[in-house]
């Protein structure tokens, strides 16, 4: 019996480890904060917003930060929490390429 439950227990574990690394966002539209309080979010941080839609369940904020780099910020649905920021830097080649920043970090 003990066996079956330290096995159950591991298969819990495992299984539970790639949901949790995902970017998805899984909450009920009942709980999301309305589309106003994302806009306000952009304007706080100072950013230009082109486009606010939903991807993966999270909100997406497409737009440009207060220095003018374009951005993608991936915003979770009911806490507001800033989950990633993606920046469009030009490099010394003229062609741009992203750089990715998890929400949290005060690069």
């Amino acid at each position: 019996m003990q066996k079956t439950l330290t096995i159950l227990g591991f298969l819990a574990v495992l299984s539970a480890g790639p949901a949790l690394a995902s970017d998805d966002c899984f909450v009920p539209m009942a709980d999301w904060q309305p589309r106003d309080a994302v806009a306000r979010l952009a304007a706080e941080n100072g950013w230009t917003v082109r486009r606010i839609k939903i991807d993966d369940g999270c909100y997406e904020i497409e737009g440009a930060d207060a220095a003018g780099r374009r951005i993608e910020v991936t915003v979770h649905p009911s806490t507001l929490e800033l989950i990633e920021i993606e920046y469009e830097i030009d490099d010394d080649n003229g062609d741009g390429s992203d750089q990715n920043h998890e929400g949290g970090d005060d690069d």
